[in-house]
């Protein structure tokens, strides 16, 4: 077990594997996933949903196995690499749609329409899904490293679906109504936000099996257990 005051700045050799894996995961969900509405039947009930929401959960994984075994400093890090790779992405589709295309190239005018239609999201919804993420990851990540120290590290799967659940009800909260207030109606939003949080915690709960056996496997190899007793809980920092 290791706290804050007892620490040792050494090298650990799976953290920046992580750190990478969730980065991505939640590039692509931002990315790709929101442009397609998915229609599935289950038992009946069709449910009506962003694709992205599918992945997006996964991200909070990560997220939760980086605060259980390294402690909140450093997932504090990674969030703020997703928070940067994200404002990246932004700005770079931005850039690529506005730049004028080469009226030479005929590709261009199949090319053109379907970036603005990918990559064209307004600035407010872009604006909602970056302030959402950011909370969101931070709250997850607070949580969880909270409840480690009530639970003494027992019963992991109480904070990773708690803090989850936490997470990203905050997550939907702050993007939906941020995104298209005024545009839809006030229970159109309601009702989506409570679906895509339920939707989200379920992605949790399925794979909190796969969690137990990723965090027991890195406590494991490296030799790391982390409790935050001493922790300086602000988002603002990027100090260990």
């Amino acid at each position: 077990m290791t706290t804050e005051h007892t620490r040792n700045p050494r090298h650990y050799r799976y953290f920046d594997l992580i750190m990478a894996a969730f980065v991505t995961v939640l590039l692509c969900s931002n990315m790709i996933g929101p442009g397609k509405s998915c229609l599935v039947t289950v038992f009946g009930v069709s449910l009506v949903f962003g694709v992205g929401n599918l992945f997006f959960p996964i991200s909070y994984i990560f997220g939760d196995v980086l605060t259980e075994v390294y402690g909140y400093a450093r997932a504090r890090k990674v969030i703020w690499a997703g928070f940067g790779a994200m404002v990246f992405y932004v700005v770079m589709s931005q850039l690529v749609i506005a730049m004028p295309v080469n009226p030479a190239e005929p590709f261009n005018e199949r090319l053109q329409p379907a970036l603005e239609i990918c990559f064209g999201a307004s600035w407010r919804i872009v604006s909602a899904s970056v302030l959402a993420f950011w909370v969101g990851d931070f709250v997850n990540s607070f949580v969880l490293a909270k409840m480690k120290l009530l639970t003494g590290g027992r019963w992991l799967w109480t904070r990773t679906i708690g803090s989850t659940a936490v997470g990203q009800f905050i997550d939907s909260a702050i993007f939906y109504p941020l995104a298209f207030a005024n545009v839809w109606e006030a229970e159109t939003i309601a009702s989506v936000v409570l679906f895509n949080w339920l939707l989200k915690v379920a992605v949790e709960v399925c794979f909190t099996p796969l969690t137990y056996l990723i965090v027991g496997w890195l406590k494991r190899v490296e030799q790391e257990d982390y409790f935050d007793v001493h922790t300086n809980f602000t988002p603002f920092s990027l100090t260990d």
